[in-house]
């Protein structure tokens, strides 16, 4: 590499000596530091110890300032527990467990999960039957004011008293160390021909004072995909949640809203994908943000062949770029992402391609060059790796995805593993 000055004009005075040499270290600083070329970019998947016990599922994550948190099912026999521990510094601390029962709802599409707030407060919520035979089953909430040794008797975000769905939850911290949480809420679900909004699912958002005290029960959407899940990421204006929308007309596009104020916003389709199809794909967005830059990433079928996406916004959700294609041949969705310091952002997501089917990751940004994709795990194309989850720690990515106990094992019995990765 030649010099960074030109030194055929030593005779310019030396203040301006001393500002040529200057813009010339912060750029070669900047040219040190900054983000790859999409082309350059590359990851090393480094397996990782799991901290999930036998006969485990249903990952899920979130970070706070202690680190990533993983939550996790486990079963023996007819009981159900809902655990979860913390990678702070070298590895995982033992795990906890949150909640447990008899009598859960257990899909791999509708996770339980636990959530550590900014003030050390830990919140739990899973999911209870009500009415197997019609799949109805309601939210239940807890929390822990001292590090999950004991919980709060549990609640629920929603009165509505209905045998009906409740589920498909995000939940997200708000200011003054509060709680808001989003879910897909079937109170409406039953048609009544003298009522022509009936028939519906609903998408609900309460919210918790720092005490738990619930201050607020309102619908966001009253019309939404009965089982895609949910996400939500906090912006610079305030709380911004994705979901797929639904029309009378059976579009089921992803859609967004965010909180102004006392008061969620209409909402606001991403990308008129036209997705048309008279049953739920069971596929929901994931959504990320620093400031008011935010990234989405969602599935989507076009000419029968599934795809998954991802756009940025630079103004907390109201306009979005063009969609950008994340896969190479074909998608199973199941989708994440995580934004990046320089605006850009990592995705994943299941590809399908030649009876293969992995997991896999690129780096994209809102030029929309695209880093080549990398290979996390090959999983399973049915439901048994579940919802593969990604998490950002500073330049550490955390992955988690359910798949068979082993190889040689046809009972079912899944394990949640666990990868990771140092960004570059």
């Amino acid at each position: 590499m030649g010099p960074m000055v030109c030194w055929a004009h030593i005779a310019m005075p030396i203040q301006k000596i001393l500002l040529v040499l200057t813009a010339a270290a912060v750029a070669a600083s900047l040219a040190c530091n900054r983000t790859p070329a999409p082309e350059d970019w590359n990851v090393g998947i480094q397996a990782l110890e799991s901290p999930a016990g036998a006969n485990s599922s249903e990952p899920q994550m979130s970070v706070s300032s202690r680190g990533v948190l993983l939550s996790w099912i486990e079963r023996v026999g007819t009981t159900t527990m809902l655990k979860f521990a913390e990678r702070t510094g070298p590895g995982w601390t033992q795990p906890v467990t949150a909640a447990s029962g008899p009598d859960w709802f257990l899909s791999y599409a509708d996770v339980p999960s636990v959530q550590r707030l900014a003030n050390g407060t830990l919140v739990a919520q899973w999911l209870e039957n009500t009415d197997p035979q019609i799949e109805a089953y309601n939210l239940r909430m807890s929390y822990s004011k001292d590090d999950g040794k004991s919980w709060a008797a549990p609640f629920l975000p929603h009165n509505d008293g209905t045998r009906s769905q409740h589920g498909f939850a995000s939940m997200f911290e708000v200011a003054n160390n509060g709680l808001g949480i989003i879910w897909l809420d079937g109170r409406n679900s039953a048609f009544d021909f003298d009522k022509p909004d009936t028939g519906t699912m609903e998408l609900r958002y309460a919210a918790f004072d720092s005490n738990m005290k619930q201050t607020g029960d309102v619908e966001i959407d009253h019309r939404v995909c009965e089982c895609c899940s949910t996400s939500a990421a906090m912006t610079a204006d305030g709380p911004l949640v994705a979901f797929r929308d639904l029309t009378p007309e059976s579009i089921r596009d992803i859609g967004v809203s965010r909180l102004d104020g006392a008061k969620w916003t209409d909402t606001n389709i991403v990308s008129p994908d036209k997705f048309s199809i008279d049953f739920c794909p069971v596929n929901g967005p994931a959504v990320s943000a620093r400031g008011r830059d935010v990234a989405i990433a969602w599935f989507t079928v076009k000419n029968d062949v599934g795809e998954a996406f991802a756009a940025f916004s630079s103004d907390a959700g109201r306009t979005w770029t063009a969609p950008q294609r994340l896969d190479e041949l074909g998608s199973l969705g199941r989708v994440d992402i995580e934004m990046l310091d320089d605006g850009s952002a990592v995705a994943s997501w299941v590809e399908y391609a030649g009876g293969r089917t992995d997991l896999r990751l690129r780096r994209i940004d809102k030029s929309r060059a695209r880093s080549p994709a990398v290979n996390i795990v090959a999983v399973s194309g049915g439901r048994a790796s579940g919802f593969p989850r990604m998490a950002r720690q500073g330049d550490q990515l955390i992955f988690a995805w359910s798949e068979s106990a082993s190889e040689n094992d046809d009972s079912g019995a899944l394990k949640v593993s666990t990868a990771t990765a140092e960004l570059p």
